[in-house]
């Protein structure tokens, strides 16, 4: 059987997906990226924000279409389905299965029953397949959230917060490492609360120390650090590792005490500013990235100034902001959306437009600088080769590196870069 496989949504979502990947190939199931050569479809949605579960109904929709043309079957899983099956069930019929997230443990055995082939019934235990480029894996150290922000819905969606077995991460890692992945980039809801569920502690800094002695792995990059939760051990451990990069994604929020009281967030801005500082003093040249939501319900004026005054002090490398949104079955959906959308734009707007000057102000600092520069591939114009610095995640939100050189790379390899302009979020330079 040919089977499609879709996957939408987050990084912790492709992972689902590349264990799915796993399962079928281990069954001996083809998977073909064409739905015209397919013979059944298997789509893993996002149900986190509305623009999200609008992709998801229009690609199960478009999917759908196939079944006129020879699609036996269309299966949906992931977070839309977990969310909403039952309303899905009864307005999609042409569906033939919605899985759920808490159906997983038992999927190849759904899918032996839905696609009438055996599929293994090893779900998260076999090797993943790797969709992506071969040098760099996410590492999914956690799933699940306790902190119950109140516009969130990941908690109702993913569940309670559980952490991964060290022993089971670290080999992981290491079958990732034999495969040719250089770049481990750790993820989960609350990546620094790692540990606390399973061994009462917070065990980041000690799983950091195990990873960054297995061969082969070049960096390690940390995703998703909550500021209440990054204590100076965990500075320590990454400060004098060998391959632990010094990113850091801390997600914030707002800069207003009130907001983040309201959004039912731990800390403080006294907290994020001392936890930032001490990052800034430690790691000079750390790049510090975080994601804002503006027009939260009762923002006033004065918040919107601290949430500015925050981000002018701390200089974020990088930063996202998302204009709020009601979430239904989260606490925040009950309160009155009292923030007219076009101020909401407007304070957005502001703050990209703050964030764009420190943003160059921060790239301009590396200027005359040098660093190891991961080779992803050549710009066809310009012959220039294009890559990523420890500065630059994988996700396609930090910029790239593009460089010219004398010399023949392939994908994967590293190369000395020194750095002569700042284009945009890009950085250019010559090999040294």
């Amino acid at each position: 059987m040919k089977i499609g496989v879709i996957s939408l949504g987050c990084a912790k979502n492709l992972v689902d997906t590349e264990y799915l990947l796993g399962i079928l190939r281990e069954s001996g199931i083809e998977t073909v990226s064409e739905y015209s050569e397919a013979e059944a479809v298997i789509i893993n949605t996002c149900g986190f924000i509305e623009s999200a579960k609008m992709e998801a109904i229009n690609t199960i929709l478009e999917a759908a279409e196939y079944k006129e043309a020879g699609l036996k079957k269309l299966i949906v899983m992931g977070c839309l389905s977990q969310r909403y099956k039952p309303e899905l069930e009864q307005e999609m019929p042409e569906v033939d299965r919605f899985i759920s997230i808490d159906e997983y443990g038992n999927l190849g055995a759904i899918l032996s029953d839905v696609l009438g082939v055996r599929i293994s019934n090893t779900y998260g235990k076999t090797t993943r397949v790797l969709s992506g480029k071969p040098w760099m894996a996410y590492l999914r150290i956690a799933d699940g959230c306790d902190n119950r922000c109140s516009y969130c819905a990941i908690p109702l969606i993913r569940g309670p917060f559980v952490s991964r077995p060290m022993e089971e991460i670290i080999e992981e890692a290491k079958r990732l490492a034999g495969e040719g992945v250089k770049e481990l980039n750790l993820i989960a809801q609350d990546s620094s609360r790692y540990g606390i569920d399973l061994y009462g502690e917070l065990k980041l800094s000690a799983l950091l120390k195990e990873l960054d002695q297995i061969d082969g792995i070049r960096w390690i990059r940390i995703l998703y650090l909550y500021p209440d939760e990054i204590p100076d051990d965990l500075i320590e451990t990454i400060r004098t590792g060998t391959h632990i990069l010094p990113y850091f994604d801390i997600p914030i929020q707002h800069g207003s005490d009130r907001m983040l009281t309201a959004m039912h967030r731990r800390g403080s801005r006294e907290l994020i500013r001392e936890r930032c500082l001490k990052l800034r003093e430690t790691f000079p040249d750390a790049v510090l990235r975080t994601t804002l939501i503006t027009g939260f319900p009762g923002e006033s004026e004065q918040d919107h100034a601290d949430n500015l005054s925050l981000v002018e002090e701390i200089g974020w490398d990088r930063l996202g902001v998302f204009t709020y949104s009601k979430e239904e079955d989260t606490p925040a959906f009950e309160l009155e959306d009292d923030v007219p959308q076009e101020v909401k734009e407007q304070r957005m707007n502001e703050l990209m437009d703050v964030q764009s000057r420190l943003s160059h102000e921060r790239q301009e600092r590396f200027i005359g600088k040098e660093t190891d520069v991961l080779v992803e591939g050549v710009d066809p114009l310009t012959g220039m080769y294009i890559g990523r610095s420890y500065m630059h995640a994988p996700d396609n939100v930090d910029g790239c590196v593009r460089f010219r050189s004398e010399n023949a790379y392939e994908p994967g390899d590293f190369v000395r870069v020194r750095f002569t302009k700042v284009s945009g979020l890009n950085l250019i330079g010559k090999e040294e």
